[in-house]
Formats: C-alpha cells, sequence, structure tokens
C-alpha cells in the first residue's frame, strides 16, 4: 500500500495554516518601472550636485586668474576620465557582480566580491597615481600647456592624482552599495562631497583668514579631503554590518575567480569612457579651425551634454542591480525587460529636458555669455543636436543595463563604431570645405548611431547561459519492480 502525504495538523485536529510566503524583493519582483524610478531619483539629486561642484569650481578658480581656469580646462579630462572609469565603469562591474551573487542568493559571496573589489579600487588608483606624476607633465605640455598654464596645470595635478586612490576606493565602496540596491546612501555622501569640496577648495585655493591661499594645490586637496571623509563613512557603514552584505577582511583569501568576475565587465567597459574623452576631443579638433566663437558655443551646449549624462546616468546605474539580481536569478526574460523599460525612461528622462532647450536656447545660452556671436553659434549647435541627446540617453542605459548582465562588450563596440564614424566622416567634410552646420549635424547623427547600435548589440546579445542538449541515456534492461 502506497503512503499518503497527511495534511498537517495542530493538537485539536485542525488544519494548520500554510507556511508564509517568502520575502519579496522590489528589485526582483516589484514593478519594473516604479522600482527604478525609486533607485534613480536619488541619483539625479546626487549627480546634480557635482554638477554644482563644476560651476564653483570653475567661478572660484577663475579668481585666481585667466591662467588657472586655463589650466583647469586642461586637466579636466583626465580628472573626469577618473571619475567616470571608476565610478561608471568599474562601478557599475562591481555592482554588477553584487547584485548578480544576491541574486542567486549567496550572501557570502557578494562579501567576498565586495572585499576583491575594494583591492581592485586601490590598485587601479596606485596605476592612475604612478602614470600621472611620472607621464602627466608631459601629457599636459602635449594637450598644449605652455608656461604659467603648464605650471598650474603640473600643481593640480600632482596633488589630485598624488591621491588617486581616493576617488577610486570611494567609487568602487559605491558601487558596492549600488550593487545591493542601496541607492541613497551613495547619492548622500555624493552631495555631502559636493558641499565639502566646494567649502574646502575654496577655502584652500583663494585662503580664508589664517589659511594661506595654495591656488590650484589647494582646489585639488579639498576634493582630497572631501573624497577621505566620505570613506570614512562608507566604510563604516559597511564593515559595521548595516549593509545588506557583510565584507570580512580578517582571514581573507584572494581568490581569482573573484577579480575575474568582476574585470570580465569592467576591464571591457574602461574603454568606454575612454573613447567617450576620445570622441569628444577629436570633434573638438575639428572645430577648432571655425575659430574661437564656434568652439565656445559648442563648449556651452558641451556642458548641457554633461548635465544630461548625469541624468542618464542615474537612470543606468539604476538598473544595474535590477538587471544583475535577474540574471542571477535565472530571470532572463525580467531583466530583458527592465533594460527596455530603463533604456525608454531614460530617453524620455533626457529627451525631453533636451528638446526644450533646442526650442529655447535662450534660456541655457544667457547662463554663460553675452557675445552675440557666441550666442549664435550655441542656438545653431543646440536646435540641431539638442533632439537627438535622447538616443544618447538610450544607449547609456543599454550599456549600464549590458553591465548587469555582464555582457558589456556589445554597447562598448557600439562605442567603438561612434568614434569611427566622427573621425570618418569628420575627415571627409573637413577635406571639402563644409561648414560648421555640417558638423553640428554629424554629431547629431552619431547619437543616432550609437543608440540603435547599443540597442541591436542587447537585441542579438545571449544573455542567459547557453542551452545544452541533455544525453538521452538508454534504458536499463532488468530493472528491479
Amino acid at each position: 500500500m502506497s503512503d499518503i502525504a497527511e495534511i498537517p495538523v495542530d493538537a485539536q485536529e485542525r488544519p494548520l495554516p500554510p507556511p508564509p510566503r517568502p520575502v519579496r524583493s522590489a528589485l526582483t519582483d516589484g514593478p519594473i518601472l516604479r522600482t527604478l524610478l525609486g533607485l534613480a531619483w536619488p541619483n539625479v539629486i546626487g549627480l546634480s550636485a557635482g554638477m554644482c561642484v563644476v560651476i564653483a569650481e570653475t567661478s572660484y578658480v577663475g579668481r585666481l586668474g585667466v591662467e588657472a581656469l586655463a589650466a583647469m580646462a586642461l586637466v579636466f579630462p583626465t580628472v573626469i576620465l577618473t571619475m567616470t572609469m571608476s565610478g561608471g565603469a568599474m562601478g557599475g562591474a562591481v555592482a554588477s557582480a553584487i547584485a548578480r551573487a544576491l541574486g542567486a542568493g549567496d550572501r557570502e559571496r557578494a562579501g567576498t566580491l565586495a572585499v576583491h573589489a575594494m583591492l581592485i579600487g586601490i590598485s587601479f588608483g596606485l596605476v592612475f597615481m604612478l602614470g600621472m606624476l611620472i607621464f602627466g607633465p608631459r601629457l599636459l605640455e602635449l594637450l598644449g600647456g605652455r608656461g604659467n598654464v603648464l605650471t598650474h596645470a603640473i600643481a593640480y595635478t600632482q596633488v589630485f592624482f598624488g591621491g588617486a586612490v581616493l576617488p577610486w576606493l570611494l567609487n568602487t565602496m559605491a558601487g558596492v552599495l549600488r550593487g545591493t540596491g542601496n541607492m541613497k546612501l551613495p547619492s548622500l555622501l555624493i552631495l555631502n562631497s559636493a558641499a565639502w569640496q566646494v567649502v574646502l577648495g575654496g577655502t584652500l585655493g583663494l585662503g580664508l583668514g589664517p589659511v594661506p591661499q595654495l591656488g590650484m594645490r589647494g582646489v585639488a586637496a579639498g576634493a582630497l579631503i572631501a573624497y577621505s571623509m566620505n570613506i570614512c563613512i562608507m566604510g563604516w557603514y559597511l564593515f559595521s554590518g548595516r549593509a545588506r552584505i557583510a565584507p570580512r577582511l580578517r582571514g581573507l583569501h584572494v581568490q581569482w575567480a573573484m577579480f575575474f568576475d568582476i574585470l570580465k565587465v569592467g576591464a571591457i567597459a574602461c574603454f568606454s569612457p575612454l573613447q567617450s574623452v576620445l570622441t569628444i576631443s577629436i570633434f573638438t579638433h575639428m572645430l577648432a579651425k571655425f575659430g574661437t566663437a564656434i568652439l565656445a558655443g559648442y563648449g556651452i551646449g558641451a556642458r548641457l551634454e554633461f548635465l544630461l549624462t548625469s541624468i542618464a546616468f542615474s537612470f543606468g546605474i539604476a538598473c544595474v542591480p535590477m538587471v544583475g539580481m535577474a540574471i542571477g536569478a535565472g530571470r532572463i526574460a525580467r531583466a530583458r525587460r527592465i533594460a527596455w523599460i530603463s533604456s525608454a525612461a531614460a530617453f524620455v528622462a533626457v529627451g525631453a529636458p533636451a528638446c526644450f532647450v533646442a526650442m529655447f536656447p535662450d534660456l541655457w545660452v544667457n547662463i554663460f555669455t553675452d557675445s552675440v556671436a557666441v550666442r549664435a553659434a550655441s542656438h545653431q549647435y543646440l536646435s540641431t543636436v539638442g533632439p537627438f541627446y535622447a538616443f544618447f540617453g538610450l544607449a547609456t542605459t543599454m550599456y549600464f543595463s549590458s553591465q548587469g548582465a555582464a555582457k558589456v562588450i556589445g554597447p562598448v563596440l557600439a562605442q567603438t563604431a561612434r568614434l569611427i564614424y566622427i573621425a570618418a566622416v569628420g575627415w571627409w567634410l573637413s577635406t571639402h570645405d563644409a561648414t560648421a552646420q555640417s558638423f553640428f549635424w554629424l554629431a547629431a547623427s552619431s547619437m543616432v548611431v550609437l543608440g540603435l547600435l547599443s540597442c541591436s548589440s542587447v537585441v542579438l546579445t545571449r544573455w542567459g547561459p547557453r542551452q545544452t542538449k541533455s544525453a538521452i541515456r538508454p534504458a536499463l534492461s532488468g530493472a528491479a519492480d
């Protein structure tokens, strides 16, 4: 007689209530758009504060003189490359690895990954430090630095990149927290860092009371002090057990598989900011032949792009833990839905203000200049390129979604295609005496190319594990009854 499962009952022979349902996480089970917006809004606020820091630094560096202002423009590409590479590229890879481990239910692995991520951040920081201290002066000279401008730029570089480990470690820790779905603390610390950068950078750079005027060295030192304060806060939060994971240094055994899990995404992703900086440099060089007014007008438009990039980044980094946890849990279809919904949201969030500025450019341009020639060039650029910034938001979110899925090579190759497109078509336009308007259309069309190729890469890339045919075993003869 076969056994029949009995219904569990209590002492009075009454059926027991069904077991409680497992706790559901908004990241893995909640409505996608609402969860995404809940994760994105703290990033929007925090990154907007970063924009305020750039404006404030430009303001008080300008008080040090025109040469100091030119020096700041000279070092800005290397500084922004450091921040985007550590925060967006490698930071996104760290968030992806943590999220995939949590999605698979393996918190111990997530904690171990966090410690290995910090080792990676420190190592990359040391590479940037040694590279810029040794080769930085020559690089700044190749970029056009001369005389006092070069002296100011080298002074800033020596201090900022002398502490390059600090921004790398800070952004790595932020990536760990974002991988757990915690967007509020990193964003709050970005606000805190922005406030202290403005206060300390201005005080040390310009001098106040008993504090001597340290110039560009003081501006750089203010940033590093602000980073150090936030590293202490974030480190205390992580290692005190308040985070969703518990990284442990005691008894740590270095595991190369952990490094590989992060670097297989991060090492490839680092080519994206490199290509972005190279693309901007090539395009700026092409526009330089049209004179100062056109170049300045483009620069004003590029500042709008910097602000819109912050919005796109906010949506992109918010979808990394959502996609990563879905991938870790084996829910590939949900991961793809997250990618498409996030990209559509970024398309609208970036495109709407960009189109508004394209229709009413004076609202943006008049903040920066009163020059009639520069304003005319800015109007021309914004009215041409503005409506297409939405494709940039689309591409950015596809890039971060692919990080979450650990399949980032497609969007990076899309960046490569954009770089080649601008270089090749720009060269052709230069040899055919094209106008500045033609180059503005080149910038606009390159954003469409980038957005469409990034989407295509996600469509064509397999996110789930490869399916293998199970071997068919012959039935055993003479099996026992």
